[in-house]
């Protein structure tokens, strides 16, 4: 059922909606009607589970990419509704992205940016995701990649910065081919709503404390082995993956 509002959606009406395993789409990039979603079956990404291969630890130790914590939301999300080869049209229309940025604005939206510098010395964004959460549970939104594994990259720093901040559900929304291959499971809307509920209550620590920790981390590791922060992301994802 489309909304007769033109303005932006308000947070609290998008808080609730997610916690109900509801969320907004549009038809296209300009229309500003929404509708709102309620997947027959939802893909989930086990925080234990997420499956990383050799080729991207090694690119992830290389911190081939240097990773940020929402530093450039809107820029995420822009590029994220952006055409892209096969994909002209996007459902993340001009009131969405409105909505989303007023959500981070509140705290409850989160952008993980993948950066590389390009000839001049200058970073240039080439990958990230963002995503909605509240209580214990983060919901992927989407993704985008302009260099090799940058949005893979994105990924497992999410996983692993929910994992250590004791976040209890990650959330994809649809199944994809590419959500499989890194671990996602898909379960009827039900079964999801229940592990929702049981994902009540606050995390341990925020997204950017756990960001902060990563950061500390690495700098108090051994000095005659010091490790980078997409070492100790990939050391700790091999645990158990």
């Amino acid at each position: 059922m489309h909304s007769p509002l033109r303005n932006a959606i308000p947070v609290e009406t998008l808080l609730l909606a997610y916690r109900s395993g509801i969320f907004p789409m549009a038809d296209t990039r300009e229309d500003q009607d929404v509708f709102w979603v309620e997947p027959r079956d939802r893909a989930i990404i086990p925080l234990e589970g997420l499956h990383v291969s050799k080729s991207l630890r090694k690119v992830l130790r290389a911190d081939r990419y240097t990773v940020t914590l929402n530093q450039a939301f809107e820029d995420v999300i822009h590029a994220c509704a952006a055409p892209r080869p096969g994909h002209p049209e996007s459902w993340i229309s001009d009131r969405i992205v409105r909505s989303y940025v007023d959500l981070h604005l509140a705290g409850h939206a989160h952008s993980i940016e993948c950066w590389q510098d390009d000839e001049h010395g200058k970073p240039q964004l080439v990958g990230g995701l963002y995503g909605v959460s509240f209580d214990s549970v983060f919901c992927g939104e989407s993704m985008f990649s302009r260099a090799d594994n940058a949005s893979k990259v994105a990924l497992c720093w999410l996983v692993a910065l929910l994992r250590l901040a004791d976040f209890k559900l990650l959330d994809c929304q649809f199944m994809t081919d590419h959500l499989a291959s890194m671990g996602a499971a898909e379960m009827p809307q039900a079964e999801y709503l229940n592990l929702v509920s049981m994902a009540r209550g606050k995390p341990t620590m925020s997204l950017g404390e756990a960001f902060e920790e990563i950061a500390v981390n690495a700098k108090a590791s051994d000095n005659s082995r010091p490790y980078s922060p997409g070492q100790l992301i990939a050391q700790s994802l091999t645990q158990t993956s």
